[in-house]
């Protein structure tokens, strides 16, 4: 099973990339928030990667950090009707803070607004995960060089709603927020997050 991939960037859209390692060509689906992390074509990249071995075919899943990568982990494995091709719209919609948040929250409403989820699967997402959230192991000093600092779940999860409430759309609110914290000291303040992201 392939767990890690690294090698050049051959060819990239929003929602794949090829990855020439060793001479082979892999085509990997990754979400929208770790394509912004995709560098240019020609240049190295390294993806955590969860494999799906099918019948009749093999696909890759691709994920900037180890974090994204178990969290997706989660959703397709122990969420009844959550596949994977659901998972990466979910993930691409909003960041792994952001979900972890409103599943801690049970913020039915926000993960209601993922694609592919309605409330029956939203309040399940809840069910399911709200005991499992807060458990994952923070990111190894190997995947420091790709993981941003962040600031705090709950300053992030209450700036981003605050951007909402000002009539920004969940993924462009999320976005502006998690560029905000990555300029910003990892206990920057609500306010701060809030002001940074609108400038």
């Amino acid at each position: 099973m392939i767990a890690r991939l690294k090698g050049t960037v051959l060819e990239t859209t929003p929602l794949m990339v090829i990855i020439d390692a060793g001479g082979v060509g892999y085509e990997v689906q990754i979400p929208i928030t770790t394509a912004e992390k995709v560098p240019a074509e020609g240049n190295q990249c390294s993806l955590f990667i969860h494999s799906v071995y099918r019948e009749d075919s093999a696909s890759l899943y691709g994920f900037a950090t180890r974090e994204d990568r178990d969290f997706f982990r989660l959703l397709v494995e122990k969420v009844s009707g959550i596949g994977p091709k659901i998972g990466i719209a979910i993930l691409s919609r909003m960041s792994v803070e952001l979900l972890r948040g409103a599943i801690a929250s049970s913020d039915i409403a926000l993960l209601s607004k993922c694609p592919g989820i309605g409330k029956k699967t939203a309040e399940r997402l809840v069910i399911e995960l709200k005991d499992k959230v807060g458990l994952s192991a923070a990111p190894t000093a190997s995947d420091t060089a790709s993981v941003v600092a962040s600031s705090s779940p709950s300053a992030f999860q209450d700036a981003v709603s605050s951007l909402i409430i000002l009539g920004y759309k969940p993924a462009d609110a999320d976005k502006f927020v998690r560029k905000a914290s990555s300029q910003l000291p990892a206990d920057a303040s609500v306010e701060a997050l809030v002001k940074t992201a609108l400038s």
